[in-house]
């Protein structure tokens, strides 16, 4: 059961400013009283300057080292939560960019579900180009990218195909039904309109649900280059930007 739904979350986080490391999460959003944001800030504050917990690194990191570091935060962060959710419930937290002088980037994701908190999965490995990942809420993507809904196993199950037919079958057709909207050598700008468009298709599919609204607001984007590093592309402000000297939203 949906309670609340907000619309001013915050789910992009700059993990070590300065440094090429992204993060974002969807699922939960709190743990116990602390919202995911202040948590991926308390989070970001051990990791830089060693409050709470030792700091990385920062000629040595690595991606991998900077995702388990968090796995054990939020674990620990949830194993804390009285009394523990009810399910069902989710988390996710991806953790994305450049270790210490590398040339290729990695993407590690860390969830938790109705209590499972489950090893740091790498979703795309360094060297590996053109991909496109998404979380929280799959059904629009999938359908759009994927050519068919997350569920499909459970239709042709109840279709009667045998169970050991499905996961092939399911297979084929996302290799044959697969749009391809990603190239590697695609410029950051197209890149970027790529990300905003498939945000607002989500969001747009559950405004016409008759269901609560559970994808809204505003858009946050940012993108994580190897010589530029962490930048905002789009940040919603709570106040008036001129009230922000120190931080940007733009490249």
């Amino acid at each position: 059961m949906v309670l609340n739904v907000y619309q001013h979350g915050n789910k992009v986080f700059n993990l070590y400013k300065g440094k090429p490391i992204a993060a974002m999460t969807c699922g939960m959003g709190h743990m116990g009283q602390a919202s995911i944001s202040t948590l991926a800030k308390d989070f970001r504050r051990m990791i830089t300057k060693g409050v709470g917990g030792e700091a990385i690194d920062p000629e040595t990191y690595t991606i991998e080292e900077v995702v388990r570091r968090a796995h054990d935060f939020f674990a620990a962060r949830y194993a804390e939560i009285e009394p523990a959710p009810a399910n069902p419930h989710g988390f996710e937290f991806s953790v994305g960019g450049y270790g210490a002088g590398r040339d290729n980037s990695e993407v590690w994701k860390i969830s938790i579900y109705d209590g499972d908190v489950r090893a740091p999965e790498l979703i795309v490995a360094e060297g590996i180009t053109g991909n496109v990942a998404w979380g929280g809420q799959p059904k629009p993507l999938s359908r759009l990218i994927f050519g068919f809904d997350p569920d499909i196993g459970q239709a042709l199950s109840a279709a009667g195909l045998p169970e050991e037919a499905i996961e092939p079958l399911v297979e084929q057709l996302r290799q044959r039904l697969t749009t391809p909207l990603v190239e590697p050598a695609m410029p950051i700008g197209d890149a970027i309109a790529l990300a905003d468009f498939m945000v607002d298709l989500t969001k747009k599919y559950f405004a016409f649900l008759p269901q609560a609204d559970v994808v809204g607001g505003a858009t946050d984007i940012a993108t994580v280059t190897k010589h530029e590093g962490f930048k905002w592309i789009r940040r919603k402000h709570h106040y008036p930007a001129e009230l922000n000297p120190r931080e940007t939203d733009h490249v």
